[in-house]
């Protein structure tokens, strides 16, 4: 069926555990994380339109070509020669930056749904590739759950789906610069061989991952804190206020708590609501199978994922 318009959700991520192993031959560096798809989301719209142009409800949000929407939109044109165009208008809710993977989220979402709308000929594995020449965190978005990033977080592979209903997520007014972040862990080139087996102790972690019975680890935490003290006692304040977990996302700001029931998470809400300077969210984690059933459009590309 041939579409004129679209509107798809963009959801943010997590991290339940991140460990940066050391630098690679070509520079970047060797992650093992453990992704997690949440509730909290922004809302993309296409329009099939002879030109190319992106708009947002929110004014601190970049519409010109540093937006990742359109980098990826270009992209998908230039790759299969497309000469269609489109009206994008996004309803942005995920802090950014964050550490919450929205501009990411937001590249694969613009490539899933052009791809549909423009009846692109491209596959998930032509997706990927754009996407992972736009963003490390961009692939993991074609499969969303609970899934394993190796490499430069690039390499996705699925586990065993981790639920939780009571998350709460807090975002200081702080810009983290994620290649600041990196400098600062001065992490060295790891051999072949240790790498290799560092990375299987990882995958053996992630596949023994379950709240309450492996601690979480974000090795960003530690050169992140000193740098901003903030971000520290926001993880301090979630554990206060009745956290069994915390753990600061990606390269931060944002910290993530998990609670046992509602009452509790609702509690901590309201203490943190009193803090102008810091966003909070009541979230849950989303399923694979959730996220592509929100994604159900572009059902058929999901046909050869995992």
């Amino acid at each position: 069926m041939n579409r004129t318009s679209l509107t798809l959700p963009s959801f943010a991520k997590i991290n339940w555990f991140l460990r940066v192993l050391g630098k690679r031959d070509d520079g970047f560096h060797e992650l093992c994380t453990v992704f997690q798809t949440i509730s909290l989301k922004d809302t993309i719209s296409f329009t099939e339109s002879p030109e190319l142009n992106l708009t947002s409800d929110d004014r601190d949000i970049s519409t010109d070509e540093q937006n990742l929407i359109l980098r990826s939109a270009r992209a998908l044109k230039e790759k299969f020669e497309i000469e269609r165009g489109a009206e994008i208008h996004i309803q942005k809710n995920i802090p950014f930056p964050g550490g919450l993977g929205g501009g990411s989220s937001n590249a694969a979402i613009t490539l899933l749904a052009l791809t549909i709308l423009w009846d692109a000929p491209a596959r998930l594995a032509d997706l990927i590739d754009i996407g992972s020449g736009i963003g490390s965190d961009v692939s993991y978005f074609f499969y969303g759950g609970t899934a394993f990033g190796k490499g430069r977080g690039n390499q996705i592979s699925g586990l065993a789906e981790l639920s939780e209903k009571y998350l709460l997520i807090a975002t200081p007014n702080i810009e983290v610069s994620t290649a600041e972040a990196f400098s600062k862990l001065g992490a060295e080139r790891l051999t072949k061989n240790d790498s290799k087996s560092i990375l299987q102790n990882c995958y053996d972690d992630a596949e023994r991952l379950e709240l309450g019975h492996l601690e979480l680890v974000n090795d960003f935490e530690k050169v992140i804190f000193q740098i901003f003290p903030e971000i520290g006692k926001t993880k301090e304040k979630l554990l206060d206020f009745g956290a069994k977990h915390a753990l600061m996302t990606g390269s931060g700001a944002s910290v993530f708590g998990v609670f046992d029931n509602e009452e509790t998470r609702q509690a901590a809400f309201e203490s943190f609501s009193k803090e102008i300077s810091t966003r909070i969210f009541a979230v849950e984690t989303v399923s694979r199978a959730e996220y592509q059933e929100f994604l159900r459009p572009c059902e058929r590309l999901f046909s050869d994922s995992f």
